[in-house]
């Protein structure tokens, strides 16, 4: 019996090794990623704030300068735009372009002026 003891109290040991292995591999990741982050999060916001801005007028152009449907005028997006999404709002005549978390522009239809985009909150 003293035995079996003495395996069960091992494994438990080698399980915390493993464990802490574990915790300290997650928190290297975690690490990096925060390092990452606060390299390049500010230039990643910076190209998705161009992206949206760009995705908000052409397609509020699209939509109401040309009167065609939002949906037709998401064939137009150019290649690297698939995360921006657009969607547009009849009664302002507007249209917000938002990708993940990262950034969202609206560009509303002025008569006389086109597709405005909204002031930027900097």
């Amino acid at each position: 019996m003293a035995t079996g003891k003495a395996r069960k109290g091992a494994r438990t040991r080698a399980g915390k090794g493993a464990h802490t292995s574990n915790r300290l591999l997650w928190i290297a990741a975690v690490a990096v990623a925060m390092l990452a982050w606060a390299a390049f999060g500010s230039a990643a916001r910076g190209y998705a704030h161009a992206g949206t801005a760009y995705g908000a007028r052409v397609a509020c152009s699209c939509r109401y300068v040309a009167g065609r449907s939002l949906e037709d005028c998401a064939k137009d997006k150019l290649g690297g735009m698939e995360l921006v999404t657009l969607s547009d709002n009849d009664a302002a005549k507007s249209v917000t372009a938002r990708m993940l978390i990262l950034a969202s522009d609206t560009a509303t239809y002025r008569k006389g002026y086109g597709c405005v985009l909204e002031p930027w909150d900097d």
